[in-house]
């Protein structure tokens, strides 16, 4: 038999697809935000926007996910 999944495993696992889609959908908007701006013209100040907003996202991601990972150790 299977045993049931504890409340804090069911909290890692919200938090694992949260991150999953956190990194999914700033791949995307950082990808047509670039092709956008190249298409538009705009200047590079405002793209580089863009750029950093990705980063932050991504360093978020990357925070949370050595969070889960120690939770997941520490049971």
């Amino acid at each position: 038999m299977t045993k049931a999944p504890v409340p804090q495993d069911r909290q890692l696992a919200a938090q694992a697809r949260m991150v999953a889609l956190v990194l999914a959908a700033t791949m995307i908007l950082w990808m047509g935000a670039q092709w956008l701006g190249g298409q538009m013209g705009w200047d590079t100040r405002f793209v580089f926007l863009f750029d950093l907003a990705a980063l932050a996202a991504f360093f978020w991601a990357l925070v949370v996910t050595y969070q889960i990972w120690r939770k997941r150790r520490g049971n």
